[in-house]
């Protein structure tokens, strides 16, 4: 309902690792992005190597950005580049919350 297009940004393995520790990802880049490109509602996955999906979003040009209630806007990657919209956070959601849970 925010927008025309749906283009998820999708951190790589690498980046994934770089950012979380060399536990991380849980499931590998071809399989987060197939279970999301299943999803109804998205139009297109793309995967990104650095810690930022900035430079992806200079090159899309999104009207909106779309994060969960986890972050603050100034936190947000790209903030400057278009409006952002946070979702409120859901608990217990997180693969973080996961992997405390054992």
């Amino acid at each position: 309902s925010l927008g025309h297009k749906v283009i998820v940004g999708l951190n790589s393995d690498t980046s994934v690792k770089a950012l979380k520790g060399s536990n991380r990802p849980v499931n590998k880049q071809d399989d987060r992005k197939f279970l999301l490109q299943s999803c109804k509602f998205v139009d297109e996955v793309v995967i990104f190597d650095e810690l930022t999906p900035y430079e992806l979003l200079k090159n899309i040009k999104p009207d909106v950005i779309v994060k969960g209630g986890d972050y603050k806007k100034e936190e947000i990657a790209g903030y400057d580049l278009c409006e952002v919209i946070i979702f409120e956070y859901v608990e217990g959601y997180s693969t973080t919350d996961v992997l405390k849970r054992g």
